[in-house]
């Protein structure tokens, strides 16, 4: 399934600035192109009950929505499909549950990951991260534009014109040098969740997103 990065807002309720991951999604859907439920503590029921509550406010806006970790979870609740890291289910058996039509993304953190993931059975990977950042637990040094140009170009050189978002960090001051980097679109939780105005720093950032990729011939 053709996949368009250039906004993947994360909405996690542990950094959703005290509103609601419905109310966050409704503030969002003018600008974001797709949208990733990512909650490292809800039960199982929850985040079913989260995965169908978003659900209900995107699919009218024809934006997929797809679940962290959780390929049971994305499953139960009909979402679009799951981005998974490298220590989650294999890209192949999540494949196998989900099916040819669902999206799967892959975290890739080095060129070594980057050589190693199977790229046709994927829809994108997103790479990271590139900057520092609170809304995730990272001890590793971030990778900078250097380095996620290094990734990029290890991808690409596989498989030209594959799917690649850059994710941690990034924010409308920083996001026009990830796309001169490579990466056809960002994947942004706080610089989303916690601004004032949500929706309008969705739009900030997908005009810095867009024209970038303009500039690049890219879109």
């Amino acid at each position: 399934m053709a996949v368009d990065l250039r906004l993947y807002a994360l909405v996690d309720p542990a950094a959703a600035g005290g509103r609601t991951l419905v109310d966050l999604a409704r503030r969002l859907t003018a600008s974001a192109t797709l949208v990733q439920l990512r909650d490292k503590h809800g039960s199982t029921r929850l985040m079913i009950e989260e995965a169908r509550d978003l659900r209900a406010v995107l699919e009218p806006e024809g934006i997929p929505l797809l679940v962290n970790d959780r390929v049971d979870v994305a499953l139960a609740a009909e979402a679009d499909g799951v981005h998974i890291g490298q220590d989650d289910m294999p890209v192949p058996d999540a494949r196998l549950l989900l099916g040819r039509g669902a999206i799967i993304g892959l975290s890739v953190k080095t060129v070594e990951q980057a050589k190693a993931a199977p790229l046709e059975l994927l829809d994108y990977v997103a790479i990271g991260g590139v900057y520092g950042t609170t809304s995730k637990e990272n001890t590793k040094a971030p990778i900078g534009t250097h380095g996620l140009r290094a990734i990029v170009d290890t991808v690409r050189a596989r498989k030209a014109n594959f799917p690649i978002c850059a994710i941690a960090g990034i924010n409308a001051a920083n996001a026009g040098d990830v796309i001169a980097a490579g990466a056809d679109g960002v994947a942004v939780i706080s610089a989303l969740s916690l601004a004032p105005d949500p929706a309008k720093a969705a739009q900030d950032l997908r005009t810095v997103v867009d024209g970038a990729l303009a500039r690049g011939g890219r879109l």
